[in-house]
């Protein structure tokens, strides 16, 4: 209920139309994160999100496609809500493509916070314009589980999310609370107006202590055409 309640505001806030979700939309198997009706919200709702991003002057995917294309075409990747698979179709790299609802043959359904692969099999963890749900801290535990020792995290996310002053997240208080899940941060890139990127590396060492993190809160997006 939670999922689906999450998508609903996501939907609400996008810009609206006179068109209502098509009767063909994708529908999901049962025990699809436990739903086993209403995906037909969540193809219509993820396809105008896709649709709005397209007006963007630059997309974050294609800034972690450069970033991957400088390192080794050996890296395996881990690509949470990949969308229509973009990353894996502009990459020499292995690329699992995970998603919420899956419309390309390549791209493999699931909960992000519960996906197939193997712990420490993958080298870099990609979250692009993905940490939508509100569980999205269970998103990113699976990535460093699966994740090797040193392995990257690349996240991009709507500017307007971390901008406190709007009611979005601290961004540091992010950073310390991903950090805390056991990562070292890299760097952050503010300069585009649009998202930010953050990256982090896996710690080698995982600290054997459990500790509760305090995650702060991520308001849902609001996508404009520009």
């Amino acid at each position: 209920m939670n999922n689906n309640m999450n998508i609903i505001k996501l939907l609400l806030l996008l810009p609206q139309s006179d068109q209502s979700p098509p009767a063909s939309s994708t529908r999901c198997e049962p025990g699809y994160l436990g739903v086993t009706s209403g995906c037909s919200m969540k193809s219509y709702t993820l396809a105008r999100y896709q649709e709005q991003m397209s007006h963007w002057p630059e997309l974050p995917v294609n800034i972690i496609v450069k970033w991957l294309k400088d390192h080794s075409p050996s890296l395996v990747i881990a690509d949470f809500g990949c969308g229509d698979a973009r990353l894996a179709k502009s990459v020499k790299n292995k690329v699992f493509s995970f998603d919420l609802v899956s419309n390309d043959p390549s791209v493999i359904a699931c909960d992000m916070s519960n996906t197939p692969l193997n712990s420490s099999s993958v080298d870099v963890a990609v979250f692009c314009l993905s940490l939508m749900g509100i569980n999205f801290p269970n998103y990113l535990q699976e990535a460093q589980r699966v994740l090797k020792p040193s392995g990257w995290l690349l996240i991009a996310e709507v500017k307007s999310r971390f901008d406190p002053n709007t009611g979005g997240a601290d961004p540091n208080k992010f950073s310390k609370a991903v950090c805390d899940l056991g990562f070292a941060p890299v760097s952050k890139d503010f300069s585009n107006k649009m998202f930010i990127m953050f990256y982090f590396k896996k710690k080698e060492k995982q600290n054997s202590k459990s500790k509760e993190i305090q995650w702060p809160e991520l308001k849902p997006c609001l996508y404009k055409r520009r």
